[in-house]
């Protein structure tokens, strides 16, 4: 009865939709990446920098609206990095991303100490404020959840214009082929070297505002460790939603439903079981229903595999 309470409680459902936001930004990220062929295993470094730029602008006085952007452009460019070694040269994808990972996460924490070397507590900003959406935050009950910040809103547009890019237009038709078969793209006069590039450079720049998205709206400074596997959580969760934007969205508030959940179960029970156990929990669910939703899934059939021109 407890947990029934906990579940229909309107703050379980506030904090489901803010804990899912930067998992929806780097999902969706991430699933770009994956259909145009591209395992992108930099995400975690990618939204770890991302959220330290967007941070640091916001901290040197920029708007908060310009360290969102500078965020994006951060993931851009390490995404512009791994393509270049895994769609140019044709490198692994793994060990690349893994290196991009290692590369961007240091770099982040190398610059917060150069940037504030003394600082024993992470400076603080002003983050986005919630915004009520008209007439749906005025609803009895449930009106609180339409009061998220901007981003939040953001994120789930970002759903709809993704799916609508990827299925209704010529371009979202290229990325789907080079991620399915780049010999009869190339055949087509597509330059698949192009849309792998570009598609591995947009979904890095929704990643780095993943991490922008901790730093701007869900807290108010940068610490280390901030982005706390989520990055990771974001790769199993495209496998989850097979590929697909609205699935994908389903699996982000899943996880988040999943999450907020352990917190307040932890509030609740409090020390009659041991934290580690709650903590563990959403991870669980999510194999569980991770490993129920994935057995039919299927996945871009030239994922990770290097394109060479001419070959067949």
């Amino acid at each position: 009865m407890e947990v029934l309470n906990l579940l229909l409680g309107v703050e379980f459902w506030i904090a489901t939709v803010r804990i899912a936001t930067p998992l929806i930004f780097g999902t969706i990220g991430e699933l770009l990446c994956e259909r145009a062929g591209v395992l992108n295993l930099g995400i975690e470094g990618i939204m770890t920098i991302g959220a330290l730029v967007g941070w640091a602008a916001v901290y040197q006085g920029a708007n908060l609206w310009m360290g969102v952007l500078l965020a994006a452009a951060v993931g851009c460019l390490f995404g512009g990095l791994h393509s270049v070694l895994t769609v140019y040269l044709g490198l692994s994808q793994h060990v690349t991303g893994i290196g991009i990972t290692l590369l961007s996460a240091n770099l982040a924490y190398f610059f917060y100490r150069v940037l504030l070397p003394n600082a024993t507590t992470p400076p603080k900003i002003q983050p986005f404020q919630p915004l009520p959406l008209p007439l749906l935050s005025d609803l009895p009950l449930i009106g609180s959840i339409f009061r998220q910040t901007a981003l939040t809103y953001l994120a789930f547009a970002i759903v709809l214009l993704v799916a609508y890019w990827l299925y209704r237009t010529p371009i979202g038709l290229a990325v789907r082929m080079v991620g399915e078969n780049p010999q009869a793209a190339e055949a087509q006069g597509i330059s698949v070297y192009a849309v792998r590039s570009g598609a591995v450079m947009v979904g890095s720049g929704l990643m780095g505002i993943a991490g922008a998205f901790l730093t701007l709206s869900a807290f108010d400074s940068f610490f280390i460790n901030l982005i706390n596997g989520r990055g990771w959580i974001c790769i199993a969760l495209v496998v989850f939603a097979s590929w697909q934007p609205f699935k994908a969205l389903l699996g982000a508030l899943l996880f988040a439903g999943f999450d907020a959940l352990q917190l307040r179960l932890q509030q609740e029970i409090g020390a009659a079981i041991p934290y580690q156990v709650f903590l563990m929990l959403p991870y669980v669910l999510s194999i569980i229903a991770l490993t129920v939703m994935s057995r039919r899934s299927g996945y871009p059939k030239a994922l990770m595999v290097p394109f060479r021109r001419g070959e067949r």
